[in-house]
């Protein structure tokens, strides 16, 4: 009977000792994998921050022109919004700068000036021009895309309105600029109407071309270059939409597209080739800065092009009915 009781007390222990050594080989284990050990801030955060957006979300579309939104917006939804930006940013007259610049009176200012002195990234102030309602709705919705290599680590707002009643509050302290005039839009799906002249704006292809360094992982730009991931793209300002590339296999949505590469149609392919030609091949989201496509499509242009470029002339008036 005691050695009984004894073997039993043994095989208990024998176990419980297991499983601690396997619990103990477990710890160690977790720790070696997440760097559990390490005191230093991951590359990768295992969570997200609570209110950014993460990389990736649909940044390149916007529904509406910004002056329609700014028209419908809000700016107490934008100072709402805006609550998620004070970690990094001040707001009101006087206030210091924090990890970001203070934000008084920033719409219609500088790009990457003043500001008592903030240090800003090369990239921002190699930018130019202003913060006007334009440009902050391209930098709200992708940072990294308006100036690559910037400092601020914010993902950007991926939905067009928030970005719209942000930009309103941002108005609404120090700058109280007044807002432009909401644009005609067409119905979804429906064509301009006839003879409407479309506003793109005029390209620097110098510009473009630094623009374009992106493309060169799927395409060539030189005259006799073969095809890569996409077409090569000499000579494409002013041909045919999904014409002869050499062969290249252009997807059925582009082929029955149509039309030529005119400037208009070459602005609203860069915006959105998904919307452009829904199922086409083609993964780029887009450019959402409507300067840096006019300069990509200079650039093109230059490389054999037979577009003259410019902001398109306004539609003639009609000739009046014979009686």
């Amino acid at each position: 009977m005691g050695l009984g009781m004894d073997d039993r007390f043994n095989t208990i222990a024998g176990w419980a000792l297991f499983g601690g050594i396997v619990a103990l080989g477990l710890s160690s284990l977790s720790g070696h994998y997440f760097l559990a050990d390490k005191h230093e801030r991951p590359e990768t955060m295992g969570y997200a921050i609570e209110g950014v957006e993460a990389e990736g979300g649909d940044a390149a579309a916007a529904v509406e022109p910004i002056a329609n939104r700014l028209a419908k917006g809000d700016v107490a939804k934008g100072e709402a919004i805006f609550a998620k930006c004070k970690a990094c940013h001040t707001v009101d007259q006087g206030a210091a700068n924090g990890i970001g610049p203070n934000l008084w009176a920033t719409v219609g200012g500088a790009i990457a000036q003043g500001k008592g002195g903030f240090a800003f990234s090369d990239v921002l102030k190699a930018k130019g021009g202003n913060w006007d309602f334009t440009a902050l709705d391209s930098w709200l919705a992708n940072p990294k895309a308006f100036a690559d290599g910037t400092k601020m680590s914010f993902a950007g707002l991926t939905n067009p309105m928030d970005r719209a009643d942000v930009i309103l509050y941002l108005n609404s302290k120090g700058s109280n600029l007044p807002l432009p005039a909401p644009e005609a839009v067409p119905a979804e799906g429906a064509a301009p109407a006839a003879g409407a002249a479309v506003a793109v704006a005029v390209g620097d292809a110098a510009k473009g071309e630094k623009v374009f360094a992106k493309c060169k992982a799927c395409h060539t730009i030189e005259q006799g270059q073969p095809n890569g991931i996409g077409p090569n793209l000499y000579g494409i300002a002013g041909e045919g939409v999904a014409g002869d590339r050499g062969g290249f296999a252009f997807s059925d949505a582009l082929k029955a597209h149509g039309g030529n590469w005119d400037q208009a149609t070459l602005d609203s392919w860069l915006t959105s080739p998904a919307k452009f030609a829904a199922g086409t091949k083609m993964t780029f989201a887009g450019i959402t800065d409507a300067q840096q496509r006019a300069d990509v499509i200079a650039y093109l242009n230059s490389k054999g092009g037979k577009l003259t470029l410019g902001a398109p002339a306004a539609a003639a008036p009609a000739e009046p009915a014979k009686k």
